[in-house]
């Protein structure tokens, strides 16, 4: 079976078994990531390939928040795809934007509320050891997507919190290829916060002139 072979040891290294899955998983999230910050659409069906195999790595691994997490992320990848798409003026191409102040404030709620809705689930109802960090991490990585899928910039602000929890969280649960993977996802949101801001400067209209004399150096 398929799952049985994804599941299957590729390689080990210093004594650690790496799967398939986290190991197609690495190559599929670099190149989704990099997709993204070149706001190339082909990112949304390669992140949905990354996604379903990140859910049967999480769930053999016990980060039952981050697979379920998953199932979302295949969700607002259609839906990204879609609104990339169509979402702009008159039904056209998505461009970068900023998020608004009351956007901001419901996200704010939404994730305190997300993270402790996700926590005590995960320490009342499943056997994870790692449970505040892996309900913040969720919780992060929705917003954050949700803001990719509308092309605020400051969504990678989001991304690099999550992937600075999650670098450590994956060393910790023996996942060290995508400890890695996350660690090459920070330097990427890096990258892709400079260049979708550039694109946002260069979208921004100029600030306008009152009119009148110009103002005298004293």
């Amino acid at each position: 079976m398929i799952i049985d072979w994804l599941t299957g040891t590729a390689f080990e290294a210093a004594g650690t078994g790496t799967t398939w899955a986290e190991l197609l998983g690495f190559a599929t999230g670099v190149l989704n990531v990099w997709l993204v910050a070149r706001q190339r659409i082909a990112n949304w069906p390669v992140g949905i390939a990354n996604v379903l195999l990140l859910m049967l790595l999480f769930w053999t691994a016990g980060l039952y928040a981050d697979a379920g997490l998953q199932v979302v992320y295949v969700a607002l990848g259609c839906y990204g795809w879609w609104h990339w798409l169509f979402g702009g003026e008159r039904r056209s191409r998505l461009t970068v934007s900023r998020t608004g102040r009351g956007e901001w404030l419901v996200l704010a709620v939404v994730g305190v509320l997300l993270t402790g809705a996700l926590w005590t689930l995960l320490d009342r109802a499943t056997d994870s050891t790692v449970p505040l960090p892996d309900a913040l991490t969720t919780a992060l990585s929705l917003l954050a997507t949700y803001g990719q899928t509308r092309k605020r910039v400051e969504s990678w602000w989001l991304w690099i919190a999550a992937d600075l929890i999650y670098i450590p969280l994956y060393a910790y649960k023996g996942l060290h290829l995508t400890a890695v993977l996350y660690l090459v996802f920070l330097a990427l949101c890096a990258l892709g916060l400079r260049a979708w801001r550039t694109d946002l400067r260069r979208l921004d209209p100029p600030t306008p002139v009152a009119p009148g004399p110009s103002p005298v150096s004293a």
